[in-house]
Protein backbone atom coordinates (compact mmCIF):
# COMPACT_ATOMS: atom_id res chain seq x y z
CA UNK A 1 0.00 0.00 0.00
CA UNK A 2 1.52 2.90 -0.92
CA UNK A 3 -0.98 5.49 0.72
CA UNK A 4 0.10 7.02 4.43
CA UNK A 5 -2.91 9.40 5.12
CA UNK A 6 -5.61 8.21 7.34
CA UNK A 7 -8.17 6.46 4.95
CA UNK A 8 -11.18 8.33 6.58
CA UNK A 9 -9.23 11.58 5.82
CA UNK A 10 -8.90 10.92 1.94
CA UNK A 11 -12.43 9.95 1.74
CA UNK A 12 -13.78 13.38 4.39
CA UNK A 13 -15.65 10.81 6.52
CA UNK A 14 -15.96 10.57 10.40
CA UNK A 15 -14.39 7.00 11.75
CA UNK A 16 -17.80 6.56 13.09
CA UNK A 17 -19.28 7.00 9.23
CA UNK A 18 -21.64 4.40 8.23
CA UNK A 19 -21.30 1.95 4.96
CA UNK A 20 -23.35 4.31 3.13
CA UNK A 21 -21.71 7.57 3.92
CA UNK A 22 -18.46 6.31 2.65
CA UNK A 23 -20.16 4.93 -0.51
CA UNK A 24 -21.11 8.35 -1.19
CA UNK A 25 -18.34 10.27 -0.16
CA UNK A 26 -16.06 8.28 -2.66
CA UNK A 27 -18.80 8.34 -5.32
CA UNK A 28 -18.42 11.96 -5.03
CA UNK A 29 -14.35 12.29 -4.78
CA UNK A 30 -14.14 9.57 -7.73
CA UNK A 31 -16.32 12.00 -10.15
CA UNK A 32 -14.11 14.81 -8.64
CA UNK A 33 -10.68 13.38 -9.36
CA UNK A 34 -11.72 11.00 -12.55
CA UNK A 35 -8.98 11.38 -15.54
CA UNK A 36 -12.04 11.82 -17.48
CA UNK A 37 -12.49 15.32 -16.31
CA UNK A 38 -8.89 15.87 -15.35
CA UNK A 39 -6.98 15.20 -18.89
CA UNK A 40 -3.47 15.49 -18.41
CA UNK A 41 -3.90 16.49 -14.46
CA UNK A 42 -1.01 13.85 -12.19
CA UNK A 43 -2.15 14.89 -9.27
CA UNK A 44 -6.37 14.58 -9.65
CA UNK A 45 -5.31 11.22 -11.35
CA UNK A 46 -3.06 10.52 -8.08
CA UNK A 47 -6.23 11.62 -5.55
CA UNK A 48 -8.68 9.18 -7.28
CA UNK A 49 -6.37 5.96 -6.78
CA UNK A 50 -5.54 7.10 -3.16
CA UNK A 51 -9.81 7.32 -3.36
CA UNK A 52 -10.12 3.97 -4.83
CA UNK A 53 -7.71 2.34 -2.25
CA UNK A 54 -8.76 3.91 0.82
CA UNK A 55 -12.70 2.85 -0.63
CA UNK A 56 -11.19 -0.69 -1.13
CA UNK A 57 -10.18 -0.91 2.54
CA UNK A 58 -13.10 0.79 4.48
CA UNK A 59 -16.14 -0.86 2.23
CA UNK A 60 -14.70 -3.84 3.76
CA UNK A 61 -15.61 -4.87 7.22
CA UNK A 62 -12.93 -6.76 7.99
CA UNK A 63 -10.14 -4.95 6.38
CA UNK A 64 -11.70 -1.37 7.97
CA UNK A 65 -11.61 -3.14 11.83
CA UNK A 66 -7.81 -4.37 10.82
CA UNK A 67 -7.10 -0.93 9.92
CA UNK A 68 -9.18 0.99 12.89
CA UNK A 69 -7.24 -1.20 15.58
CA UNK A 70 -3.71 -1.60 13.66
CA UNK A 71 -3.45 1.42 11.51
CA UNK A 72 -1.63 0.84 7.59
CA UNK A 73 0.48 -2.01 9.66
CA UNK A 74 -2.83 -3.95 9.64
CA UNK A 75 -3.05 -4.19 6.27
CA UNK A 76 0.26 -5.60 4.96
CA UNK A 77 -0.54 -8.55 5.51
CA UNK A 78 -3.99 -8.15 3.95
CA UNK A 79 -4.07 -9.34 -0.38
CA UNK A 80 -5.35 -6.27 -1.82
CA UNK A 81 -4.84 -3.60 -5.23
CA UNK A 82 -1.86 -2.11 -5.81
CA UNK A 83 -3.54 1.04 -7.86
CA UNK A 84 -0.24 3.01 -8.32
CA UNK A 85 0.06 0.07 -11.14
CA UNK A 86 -3.69 -0.01 -12.49
CA UNK A 87 -5.15 2.41 -14.84
CA UNK A 88 -7.30 4.10 -13.46
CA UNK A 89 -10.20 2.76 -15.87
CA UNK A 90 -9.73 -0.58 -14.42
CA UNK A 91 -10.41 0.91 -10.89
CA UNK A 92 -13.27 3.42 -11.67
CA UNK A 93 -15.03 -0.37 -13.43
CA UNK A 94 -14.18 -2.27 -10.40
CA UNK A 95 -16.69 0.17 -8.46
CA UNK A 96 -18.89 0.08 -11.29
CA UNK A 97 -22.03 -0.72 -8.83
CA UNK A 98 -21.59 1.92 -7.01
CA UNK A 99 -21.77 4.15 -9.79
CA UNK A 100 -24.23 2.03 -12.35
CA UNK A 101 -22.15 3.27 -14.56
CA UNK A 102 -19.75 2.25 -17.57
CA UNK A 103 -16.59 1.69 -16.74
CA UNK A 104 -13.25 -0.26 -18.34
CA UNK A 105 -11.13 -0.55 -21.55
CA UNK A 106 -12.26 -0.98 -25.03
CA UNK A 107 -12.57 -4.45 -25.86
CA UNK A 108 -13.54 -5.47 -22.11
CA UNK A 109 -16.66 -7.92 -21.92
CA UNK A 110 -20.46 -6.26 -21.08
CA UNK A 111 -23.83 -7.30 -20.98
CA UNK A 112 -26.01 -4.68 -22.68
CA UNK A 113 -25.24 -1.15 -23.74
CA UNK A 114 -22.52 0.77 -22.14
CA UNK A 115 -23.84 3.63 -19.83
CA UNK A 116 -22.77 6.79 -18.73
CA UNK A 117 -22.22 8.27 -15.61
CA UNK A 118 -24.14 8.88 -12.61
CA UNK A 119 -24.10 12.82 -10.65
CA UNK A 120 -24.78 14.05 -7.18
CA UNK A 121 -25.90 17.26 -6.10
CA UNK A 122 -28.17 18.63 -2.91
CA UNK A 123 -30.97 20.47 -1.62
CA UNK A 124 -32.68 22.15 1.01
CA UNK A 125 -35.99 22.08 2.42
CA UNK A 126 -37.95 23.27 5.50
CA UNK A 127 -40.00 20.55 7.75
CA UNK A 128 -43.24 21.93 6.84
CA UNK A 129 -42.78 21.23 3.41
CA UNK A 130 -42.12 17.07 3.96
CA UNK A 131 -45.68 17.32 4.84
CA UNK A 132 -47.24 17.98 1.39
CA UNK A 133 -43.98 18.02 -1.39
CA UNK A 134 -42.75 20.32 -2.85
CA UNK A 135 -40.45 21.36 -5.47
CA UNK A 136 -37.40 22.45 -6.27
CA UNK A 137 -35.33 23.88 -9.31
CA UNK A 138 -31.59 22.23 -9.15
CA UNK A 139 -28.72 23.85 -11.37
CA UNK A 140 -25.48 21.75 -11.57
CA UNK A 141 -22.88 20.87 -14.48
CA UNK A 142 -22.43 17.95 -16.46
CA UNK A 143 -19.99 16.48 -19.30
CA UNK A 144 -22.04 16.70 -22.28
CA UNK A 145 -21.16 15.35 -25.92
CA UNK A 146 -19.07 18.03 -27.82
CA UNK A 147 -21.07 19.18 -30.86
CA UNK A 148 -18.40 20.56 -32.58
CA UNK A 149 -16.87 17.39 -32.81
CA UNK A 150 -19.38 15.16 -32.11
CA UNK A 151 -17.35 13.46 -29.23
CA UNK A 152 -14.27 12.07 -30.93
CA UNK A 153 -12.28 14.89 -29.81
CA UNK A 154 -10.52 15.79 -33.16
CA UNK A 155 -10.74 18.94 -35.07
CA UNK A 156 -13.29 19.69 -37.76
CA UNK A 157 -12.38 18.27 -40.97
CA UNK A 158 -9.19 15.77 -39.44
CA UNK A 159 -10.05 12.41 -37.45
CA UNK A 160 -8.36 10.43 -34.87
CA UNK A 161 -5.25 8.42 -36.02
CA UNK A 162 -4.61 4.71 -34.94
CA UNK A 163 -2.45 4.67 -31.05
CA UNK A 164 1.39 4.12 -32.02
CA UNK A 165 1.26 2.45 -28.68
CA UNK A 166 -1.58 -0.18 -28.82
CA UNK A 167 -1.60 -0.71 -32.41
CA UNK A 168 -4.72 0.35 -32.19
CA UNK A 169 -6.45 -2.77 -30.19
CA UNK A 170 -7.08 -0.54 -26.96
CA UNK A 171 -5.20 -3.13 -24.90
CA UNK A 172 -1.97 -3.62 -23.79
CA UNK A 173 -0.10 -6.23 -21.43
CA UNK A 174 1.69 -5.74 -17.93
CA UNK A 175 3.62 -7.66 -15.81
CA UNK A 176 2.01 -8.27 -12.54
CA UNK A 177 3.57 -9.74 -9.06
CA UNK A 178 7.17 -8.90 -10.28
CA UNK A 179 6.63 -11.00 -13.54
CA UNK A 180 5.41 -13.77 -12.47
CA UNK A 181 2.20 -13.29 -14.85
CA UNK A 182 1.40 -10.58 -17.12
CA UNK A 183 -1.89 -9.22 -17.82
CA UNK A 184 -4.46 -7.46 -20.02
CA UNK A 185 -5.14 -3.61 -19.25
CA UNK A 186 -6.23 -0.78 -21.11
CA UNK A 187 -3.94 1.56 -23.32
CA UNK A 188 -2.91 3.91 -21.00
CA UNK A 189 -2.17 6.34 -24.15
CA UNK A 190 -5.37 6.24 -25.88
CA UNK A 191 -7.11 5.10 -22.49
CA UNK A 192 -8.71 2.08 -24.58
CA UNK A 193 -10.20 3.94 -27.27
CA UNK A 194 -7.40 2.18 -30.11
CA UNK A 195 -6.89 5.58 -31.42
CA UNK A 196 -5.66 9.16 -30.42
CA UNK A 197 -6.35 13.06 -31.55
CA UNK A 198 -3.08 14.87 -32.59
CA UNK A 199 -5.08 17.76 -33.89
CA UNK A 200 -7.58 18.56 -30.84
CA UNK A 201 -10.87 19.93 -31.30
CA UNK A 202 -10.48 23.90 -30.29
CA UNK A 203 -13.99 23.88 -28.23
CA UNK A 204 -13.34 20.71 -26.16
CA UNK A 205 -9.51 20.77 -26.39
CA UNK A 206 -9.62 17.13 -27.32
CA UNK A 207 -11.35 15.62 -24.65
CA UNK A 208 -14.63 15.19 -26.95
CA UNK A 209 -16.94 16.68 -24.11
CA UNK A 210 -17.88 19.84 -22.62
CA UNK A 211 -18.81 21.23 -19.42
CA UNK A 212 -22.45 22.40 -19.44
CA UNK A 213 -24.54 24.10 -16.95
CA UNK A 214 -28.31 22.43 -16.54
CA UNK A 215 -31.14 23.38 -14.56
CA UNK A 216 -34.17 21.39 -13.73
CA UNK A 217 -37.33 21.02 -11.36
CA UNK A 218 -37.47 18.31 -9.08
CA UNK A 219 -40.51 16.94 -7.45
CA UNK A 220 -39.82 16.28 -3.58
CA UNK A 221 -42.76 13.93 -2.54
CA UNK A 222 -44.45 14.13 0.92
CA UNK A 223 -42.52 12.12 3.71
CA UNK A 224 -39.20 12.45 2.36
CA UNK A 225 -36.27 12.42 4.98
CA UNK A 226 -33.05 13.75 5.91
CA UNK A 227 -30.47 12.74 3.81
CA UNK A 228 -32.64 10.37 1.33
CA UNK A 229 -31.61 10.56 -2.24
CA UNK A 230 -34.05 11.44 -5.38
CA UNK A 231 -32.98 9.49 -8.59
CA UNK A 232 -33.48 11.25 -12.10
CA UNK A 233 -33.51 9.10 -14.60
CA UNK A 234 -31.16 10.51 -17.94
CA UNK A 235 -30.04 13.51 -16.34
CA UNK A 236 -26.33 12.19 -16.02
CA UNK A 237 -23.66 12.14 -17.98
CA UNK A 238 -22.84 10.34 -21.09
CA UNK A 239 -21.01 7.21 -22.27
CA UNK A 240 -17.13 7.91 -21.62
CA UNK A 241 -15.10 8.88 -25.40
CA UNK A 242 -13.30 5.81 -25.02
CA UNK A 243 -16.62 3.75 -24.78
CA UNK A 244 -18.83 5.84 -27.28
CA UNK A 245 -17.58 9.11 -28.71
CA UNK A 246 -20.56 9.98 -30.12
CA UNK A 247 -22.07 9.15 -26.35
CA UNK A 248 -25.35 7.77 -27.49
CA UNK A 249 -25.77 5.45 -24.70
CA UNK A 250 -27.74 5.60 -22.06
CA UNK A 251 -26.79 8.39 -19.94
CA UNK A 252 -26.51 7.99 -16.18
CA UNK A 253 -28.79 9.36 -13.70
CA UNK A 254 -28.67 12.39 -11.08
CA UNK A 255 -29.00 11.72 -7.85
CA UNK A 256 -30.59 14.25 -5.69
CA UNK A 257 -29.77 14.62 -1.81
CA UNK A 258 -32.55 16.06 0.39
CA UNK A 259 -31.67 17.58 3.93
CA UNK A 260 -34.30 18.82 5.74
CA UNK A 261 -33.77 22.10 7.68
CA UNK A 262 -33.86 21.69 11.60
CA UNK A 263 -37.38 23.33 12.91
CA UNK A 264 -37.58 25.55 16.40
CA UNK A 265 -40.12 23.71 18.00
CA UNK A 266 -40.54 20.37 16.22
CA UNK A 267 -38.13 17.53 15.92
CA UNK A 268 -38.58 14.72 13.88
CA UNK A 269 -38.31 10.67 14.85
CA UNK A 270 -39.46 9.14 11.76
CA UNK A 271 -42.57 9.26 11.01
CA UNK A 272 -43.62 11.24 14.42
CA UNK A 273 -43.28 14.86 15.15
CA UNK A 274 -41.69 15.44 18.79
CA UNK A 275 -42.61 18.81 20.37
CA UNK A 276 -42.14 20.29 24.31
CA UNK A 277 -45.58 22.20 25.57
CA UNK A 278 -45.66 24.01 28.52
CA UNK A 279 -48.01 23.20 31.34
CA UNK A 280 -48.58 25.42 34.39
CA UNK A 281 -48.23 24.26 37.98
CA UNK A 282 -52.06 24.52 38.39
CA UNK A 283 -53.18 23.09 35.04
CA UNK A 284 -50.26 20.16 35.94
CA UNK A 285 -52.27 19.52 39.31
CA UNK A 286 -55.77 19.98 38.56
CA UNK A 287 -55.90 19.01 34.98
CA UNK A 288 -56.86 21.22 31.58
CA UNK A 289 -57.44 21.02 28.39
CA UNK A 290 -54.29 22.43 26.66
CA UNK A 291 -54.40 23.87 22.94
CA UNK A 292 -50.85 22.66 21.02
CA UNK A 293 -49.54 24.20 18.15
CA UNK A 294 -49.21 22.58 14.76
CA UNK A 295 -46.52 22.04 12.01
CA UNK A 296 -48.92 22.78 9.25
CA UNK A 297 -50.47 25.70 11.68
CA UNK A 298 -53.46 25.74 13.71
CA UNK A 299 -54.05 23.97 17.02
CA UNK A 300 -54.89 20.64 18.33
CA UNK A 301 -56.72 20.24 21.84
CA UNK A 302 -54.85 18.16 24.57
CA UNK A 303 -56.87 16.61 27.51
CA UNK A 304 -54.33 16.24 30.48
CA UNK A 305 -55.58 14.94 34.14
CA UNK A 306 -55.02 16.31 37.54
CA UNK A 307 -51.76 15.24 38.90
CA UNK A 308 -49.73 15.29 35.48
CA UNK A 309 -46.06 15.55 36.04
CA UNK A 310 -43.44 17.01 34.13
CA UNK A 311 -41.98 15.19 31.16
CA UNK A 312 -45.20 13.00 30.63
CA UNK A 313 -45.62 11.99 27.40
CA UNK A 314 -48.83 11.92 25.49
CA UNK A 315 -49.05 11.06 21.46
CA UNK A 316 -51.95 12.48 19.26
CA UNK A 317 -52.65 10.08 16.34
CA UNK A 318 -52.49 11.93 12.90
CA UNK A 319 -50.56 14.92 12.99
CA UNK A 320 -47.07 13.60 12.53
CA UNK A 321 -45.40 13.18 8.99
CA UNK A 322 -46.82 11.42 6.14
CA UNK A 323 -45.26 7.89 5.32
CA UNK A 324 -43.29 7.93 2.32
CA UNK A 325 -45.18 5.76 -0.04
CA UNK A 326 -48.31 7.33 1.63
CA UNK A 327 -50.61 5.70 4.12
CA UNK A 328 -51.76 7.61 7.70
CA UNK A 329 -49.72 10.20 9.08
CA UNK A 330 -47.42 9.90 11.86
CA UNK A 331 -47.73 11.07 15.35
CA UNK A 332 -47.54 14.29 17.38
CA UNK A 333 -45.61 13.40 20.44
CA UNK A 334 -46.14 16.01 23.20
CA UNK A 335 -43.53 16.26 26.35
CA UNK A 336 -44.94 18.25 29.00
CA UNK A 337 -42.86 20.67 30.53
CA UNK A 338 -43.92 21.89 34.03
CA UNK A 339 -43.18 25.98 34.06
CA UNK A 340 -42.57 27.15 37.70
CA UNK A 341 -43.74 30.82 37.80
CA UNK A 342 -40.50 33.14 38.51
CA UNK A 343 -42.27 35.68 40.20
CA UNK A 344 -45.71 35.82 42.56
CA UNK A 345 -47.96 38.51 43.53
CA UNK A 346 -49.27 38.93 46.82
CA UNK A 347 -52.87 36.80 46.41
CA UNK A 348 -50.37 33.86 44.91
CA UNK A 349 -47.23 33.96 47.26
CA UNK A 350 -50.48 33.83 50.14
CA UNK A 351 -52.26 31.03 48.34
CA UNK A 352 -49.46 28.79 47.68
CA UNK A 353 -48.38 29.57 51.17
CA UNK A 354 -51.46 27.73 52.41
CA UNK A 355 -51.15 25.08 50.10
CA UNK A 356 -47.18 24.24 51.56
CA UNK A 357 -49.24 24.76 55.05
CA UNK A 358 -51.41 21.86 54.85
CA UNK A 359 -48.55 19.29 52.97
CA UNK A 360 -46.74 20.51 55.85
CA UNK A 361 -44.24 21.67 53.80
CA UNK A 362 -41.12 23.67 54.77
CA UNK A 363 -41.18 27.16 52.58
CA UNK A 364 -38.98 30.35 52.91
CA UNK A 365 -41.88 33.01 54.16
CA UNK A 366 -39.47 35.74 53.80
CA UNK A 367 -40.09 38.86 52.01
CA UNK A 368 -38.33 39.88 48.60
CA UNK A 369 -35.50 41.56 49.07
CA UNK A 370 -35.25 45.14 47.96
CA UNK A 371 -32.56 44.14 45.24
CA UNK A 372 -35.42 41.38 43.95
CA UNK A 373 -38.07 43.52 44.00
CA UNK A 374 -36.07 46.15 41.85
CA UNK A 375 -34.99 43.49 39.43
CA UNK A 376 -38.81 42.25 38.75
CA UNK A 377 -39.83 45.55 38.19
CA UNK A 378 -37.46 45.63 35.54
CA UNK A 379 -38.47 41.74 34.17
Amino acid sequence: MSTTRCYYEVLSVERSASGDEIKRSYRRLAMKFHPDRNPGDEEAEKSFKECAEAYEVLSDPDRRGRYDQFGHEGLRSTPGHDFNRMNPDDIFSMFNDIFGGGGGGRGRARRGPVRGYDLETQIEIELEEVLEGTTREVEFRRLDVCETCEGNGAKPGTRPVKCPTCEGVGKVEQAGLGGMFRMVVACPNCRGRGEVVTDHCGDCRGAGRISVKRTLEVRVPAGISHGQVIRVQGEGEPPRPEDLPEGNGPRGDLHVVVGVEEHDRFQRDGNDLVTVVPVAFAQAALGATLEVPLLEGGLVELEIEAGTQHGEIHRIPGHGCPRLRGGDRGELVTVLQLVVPRKLNEDQRNLLSKYAETEELEINDAEPSLWTRIKDSFS
